[in-house]
């Protein structure tokens, strides 16, 4: 091998290094943190958007809450099912904040988006699903908390707009049957979208992920002080 060819291979590689350690990189949203026993135990079940607001509603409860959430994408209420225990745990859960919705509503062909496809799942579907994953949670004990599914903006890739709108009309449905607590973040965010939701895209700017933070952990000091008087009684 000529030398310089010798040279620009051993360049590349020590290029690329660096890029590859960068692109391995663990999301620190799902790094595991150790619980501080005299505080109560919080979990975030979701997809990316409460991926979005995990870290600064962790920030928020500093001191107050062990904020934990499950260890990947949540994905759609199917993979909810097949989840759900190994998610729970064995350990006790005095709140749980959690949504499914994005992923239901998904369209695809082949494994890529197409808005011309039929809904991935119907509202009917996705409340048979949500109403066992609600069964299933009640069993835990802990305050649950229903967030609303946010808003799907015109544009959005494999989505149509609205398609949202139907399921959050199920699912308080579920969660009136159940008496579980709704956190109406697709009400509280959406005179927002403009200064906190990316253009024709589900996702949510930092600025957003903050704005939504905020609701959760409101949503979440009140039901820790429910949880707190439950035991108490």
């Amino acid at each position: 091998m000529r030398p310089n060819a010798l040279f620009w291979i051993l360049a590349l590689m020590i290029l690329a290094s660096p890029l590859a350690a960068a692109q391995k990189a663990p999301n620190p949203v799902y790094a595991p943190i150790e619980d501080d026993p005299n505080l109560p135990r919080v979990l975030l079940i979701g997809d990316s958007i409460s991926e979005g607001y995990t870290l600064p509603v962790r920030k928020m409860l500093a001191g107050k809450a062990n904020v934990h959430r499950i260890p990947v994408n949540g994905g759609d209420t199917a993979r909810g099912l097949e989840q759900i225990d190994k998610w729970l745990g064995d350990k006790p859960w005095d709140v749980i904040h959690f949504n499914w919705g994005l992923h239901d509503v998904k369209r695809e062909k082949d494994g890529k988006f197409d808005v011309k496809q039929p809904t991935r799942r119907t509202p009917e579907e996705y409340a048979k699903n949500l109403d066992k994953l609600v069964r299933r949670l009640k069993k835990t004990d802990a305050v649950l908390i229903w967030a609303a599914t946010t808003p799907v903006p015109d544009g959005a890739a494999g989505r149509i707009k609205g398609d949202e709108v139907a399921l959050n009309r199920e699912a308080a449905k579920i969660m009136k049957r159940h008496g579980v607590k709704v956190n109406d973040l697709y009400g509280y965010v959406l005179p927002q979208l403009k200064k906190a939701q990316r253009p024709r895209n589900v996702h949510f700017t930092d600025k957003g992920s903050e704005i939504l933070a905020k609701k959760v952990v409101e949503e979440i000091t009140a039901a820790l002080g429910r949880a707190k008087s439950e035991k108490d009684e």
